[in-house]
């Protein structure tokens, strides 16, 4: 029966986001991309809607349906419904192999507690994986961009999902410095909605402060300055309302999570080894993870660093993704990197 269901199965790997979950299916590549979201009956608990489905219904659910983010920071805030939509997910791509039980690689923050590590692996456990393998963030992205993580050859991640940044030096296998910051995307579009509150009395909603980050959000001066219709609440008044905001007041909203993330990735410099430090100086760092698509962010790091820096040039937003798929296609190779 064990050789029955390794045949039939497609194993999984899986970068379990804050704000997006991707799941690999091998044989058949990126089969899903969807919000890390999931919609409730308030009452009865019954699960609504997952994913892009339940993001539609953000900021126009009643008082019967109750939206949740089961990951915050990068990690599982609410065990029950992270395994809702886990198995949500996992039937959506297994499709009429319900009854097999594949092996599941799944990528975790680099600051991971064993706490954390264990309620992830148990999830996937009762949803019905075969095996659970864990890797971190930083080292899935690394192998997933194509970075030589095997070799006596310092690389640096940094990256930027919705709930944490992510920053590592990797040789040999292994993390040589690593910090995770709960810095990234969803703190940038917080702090849109208070720079909106606080400048202009407007209330606006998370989809619509995400709108703006990625329209018109930069983290260095644009030719030319953007500008953007935003609608809101009037804080004041109390009536919908309609503002012109531009690209240099979004870039001061996102100055300080923005700074944040250039203070961490110069702390890891700092403790990095020299024999290590001399090989990023050469070979540069490398942006990845959703965030990293941010306008001007990879100049603001050359700028904050004096280091070479690279934008993941297949797609920032699957690099995890498409590591975890990598490892999973050569799995005695990467072992080393499982836990």
């Amino acid at each position: 029966m064990g050789f029955l269901s390794r045949f039939f199965s497609n194993d999984i790997g899986i970068d379990l986001g804050t704000a997006n979950t991707l799941v690999f299916v091998k044989g058949e590549g990126i089969v899903l991309n969807e919000p890390s979201i999931v919609a409730r009956h308030a009452a009865t608990k019954k699960v609504i809607a997952v994913g892009t489905e339940a993001k539609e219904m953000v900021g126009r659910e009643n008082a019967e349906i109750q939206i949740t983010r089961p990951l915050k920071d990068g990690v599982i805030a609410d065990f029950e419904v992270t395994e809702e939509m886990i198995r949500h997910f996992i039937r959506k791509v297994q499709k009429n192999k319900l009854f097999v039980r594949p092996k599941i690689v799944v990528s975790v923050p680099s600051g991971s507690t064993e706490v954390e590590k264990r309620a992830v692996r148990n999830s996937c456990e009762r949803v019905g994986a075969r095996e659970v393998y864990l890797v971190s963030e930083p080292m899935a992205a690394a192998i997933g961009i194509g970075l030589p993580v095997e070799q006596a050859i310092g690389s640096m991640v940094i990256d930027i999902g919705g709930g944490t940044t992510e920053i590592a030096v990797i040789a040999l296998s292994g993390i040589v410095e690593h910090e995770s910051l709960r810095v990234a995307g969803d703190a940038m579009d917080q702090a849109i909605i208070d720079w909106m509150r606080k400048k202009y009395n407007l209330l606006i909603g998370t989809r619509g402060a995400e709108i703006l980050k990625w329209e018109i959000g930069s983290a260095m001066e644009l030719d030319p300055e953007k500008d953007a219709p935003v609608r809101g609440r009037d804080m004041v008044a109390g009536i919908p309302k309609t503002l012109q905001v531009d690209s240099l007041e979004i870039r001061e909203a996102l100055s300080d999570p923005v700074a944040q993330i250039v203070s961490g990735v110069r702390r890891v410099l700092e403790r990095t080894p020299p024999e290590l430090a001399a090989d990023i100086l050469d070979r540069g760092m490398v942006l990845s993870g959703g965030g990293g698509k941010l306008l001007g962010l990879k100049e603001r790091l050359i700028e904050g660093t004096s280091l070479p820096t690279f934008v993941d040039s297949e797609d920032p937003l699957s690099a995890v993704v498409r590591g975890n798929a990598r490892i999973l296609e050569e799995f005695e190779r990467y072992r080393k990197v499982l836990y």
